[in-house]
């Protein structure tokens, strides 16, 4: 053997000589060749359902704290209220995907447990949202794909399902530069379809910063954003460098000024502020 054809033994490893690679990349093509159309969020979807075989999709674009603008999804009608409306209308709010993005993160793939608070299944959020989805676990795919827009490919996994192995994320981890590139080049040719519409949506990040400013301070306010978001007493007080018991002190005083008894309470409540914002920036 020669020198050359050692060098492209080293190049060209039997892993890119496989049925399985040659598949993949045979739809790479045609989604390089389709990135800047109308049609490529639909031809993404049956690309990544190949290679990691999901249940649900959404693809949603964020900007700054403006609602997330939805691009495409794979809802049926009789599902969309649950898992599509009351996530785009309210519950976006306490969603780790949002809270990430408002954070600075725009690349990469990462699991939602990743993300999420340490008692995020036990929040409210998630038994009232999330599980009536009937989802046990989700990935997102991160792409900046212009000064101040991020979009989010999230991919759901029901319970009986196929499960987000390791080695499921290690592959997604390794395509996510390349659905990077072609989510930048997507919204380069399409983003002037949605830039109007996305920056008509207002932010009801509002309601957090009014949700009881009548009857709570500003420390007690912050610690009913983190409990709803699905932090334990613990995490918050070390969110806030305060004590465990501080926490306590402060979540039982915001109970009594607002006439609850229980977290789910004060989770309702807080959805009642977020839909009376909504219609009010709607008028």
């Amino acid at each position: 053997m020669t020198r050359l054809q050692d060098r492209l033994t080293v190049i060209a490893p039997d892993p890119l000589a496989t049925a399985a690679s040659q598949a993949w990349h045979q739809r790479l093509g045609q989604l390089i060749r389709n990135a800047g159309g109308g049609g490529f969020p639909a031809l993404l979807e049956q690309a990544l359902h190949e290679l990691v075989g999901f249940d649900t999709i959404l693809i949603n674009t964020y900007q700054g704290q403006h609602r997330p603008l939805l691009i495409h999804d794979n809802y049926p009608p009789e599902r969309r209220e649950q898992g599509v409306e009351r996530y785009l209308s309210e519950a976006y709010l306490l969603d780790p995907f949002f809270k990430a993005v408002h954070d600075g993160l725009d690349r990469g793939a990462h699991r939602l447990r990743e993300l999420a608070p340490d008692r995020f299944e036990g929040s409210d959020y998630f038994h009232h949202y999330y599980r009536a989805l009937g989802l046990s676990d989700e990935v997102g795919l991160f792409a900046r794909v212009d000064a101040d827009v991020v979009m989010v490919v999230s991919l759901g996994f029901r319970g009986d399902g196929p499960r987000v192995t390791r080695r499921l994320m290690l592959a997604l981890r390794h395509i996510a530069p390349v659905i990077d590139a072609l989510l930048g080049e997507y919204w380069k040719w399409q983003g002037h379809r949605f830039q109007a519409r996305l920056a008509e949506r207002e932010p009801v990040e509002a309601a957090f910063d009014s949700f009881g400013q009548e009857a709570l301070t500003q420390r007690e306010r912050e610690i009913v954003r983190l409990l709803l978001a699905g932090h334990s007493t613990k995490s918050a007080a070390r969110e806030l460098d305060i004590s465990d018991g501080t926490v306590k002190v402060h979540r039982k005083h915001i109970y009594q000024r607002l006439d609850i008894s229980s977290q789910s309470q004060l989770f309702r409540l807080f959805l009642d502020h977020v839909a009376l914002v909504s219609r009010q920036q709607g008028q």
